[in-house]
């Protein structure tokens, strides 16, 4: 089992890039595992984990209602952002600057074939780091994600998930709320729950701005801790 998990932080990045981007290393992983099944070839498969920051933009799971999207084409670009339908699970989300998205694409036969445990595992990670920042972060039952003040009238979503596998390969992830402008989320019904609101780091700890290179640090940290993974810098894409 290979557990080395190349990390790259591609910068600021159109959504539509990214996700191809994404497809190709999740590809390769897939045809290896495909080649080895075929071969015996016994070669060992990858494992990455991108940091990126978007520009302004909604994207529609598998499952979702585009209902759930509140403003027409002229409106959004108005807003200076884009839509996309994508492959990945649940309803709709939002991803703009101030915001750290997280796309781990692992072979999880080198790790655990258990896809529930890897939604948890995302889920404690930004836990443990919202927790060097003071704050008590939780699940909510039946909601994918990590919120804040859980089963009061005061509830807030501060980072959403959504994940696609494949032969136990996985892509899309995590979206952190650090110090994102939260006038965007008004446009939809966040991951297609009404009455819920959203909050951001920024907002919780009252500063203008958060450190975001610390806080990657911090995730990264957690997400080695508990996935057993060794990580290692990539910088050509």
């Amino acid at each position: 089992m290979n557990k080395i998990v190349a990390v790259q932080d591609l910068g600021l990045k159109d959504y539509k890039g990214t996700w191809d981007y994404q497809e190709s290393l999740f590809k390769a992983i897939v045809d290896t595992k495909i080649k080895n099944r075929r071969e015996e070839a016994g070669l060992k498969t990858a494992n990455h984990f991108l940091f990126v920051e978007h520009p302004h933009v909604y994207t529609l799971g598998k499952s979702g209602d585009m209902s759930n999207l509140l403003v027409n084409e002229k409106q959004l670009a108005e807003k200076n952002a884009t839509f996309y339908k994508v492959n990945r699970g649940g309803d709709i989300t939002y991803h703009g600057p101030g915001q750290i998205v997280g796309y781990p694409i692992l072979d999880l036969d080198n790790f655990f074939t258990d896809i529930h445990k890897y939604l948890r595992l995302l889920e404690e990670m930004i836990i443990l780091t919202l927790a060097e920042y003071g704050l008590k972060a939780e699940r909510s039952d039946g909601e994918t994600g990590v919120w804040l003040d859980v089963g009061t009238p005061f509830a807030r979503k501060i980072c959403a998930m959504g994940v696609r596998a494949s032969r136990w390969v996985t892509m899309h992830g995590f979206a952190l709320n650090v110090n994102a402008n939260l006038g965007y989320f008004d446009l939809m019904i966040p991951c297609g729950i009404k009455g819920k609101a959203v909050t951001s780091l920024n907002v919780e700890l009252g500063k203008e701005t958060i450190d975001e290179t610390e806080v990657k640090e911090k995730l990264l940290k957690h997400f080695a801790h508990l996935f057993e993974a060794e990580l290692k810098e990539k910088t050509e894409v």
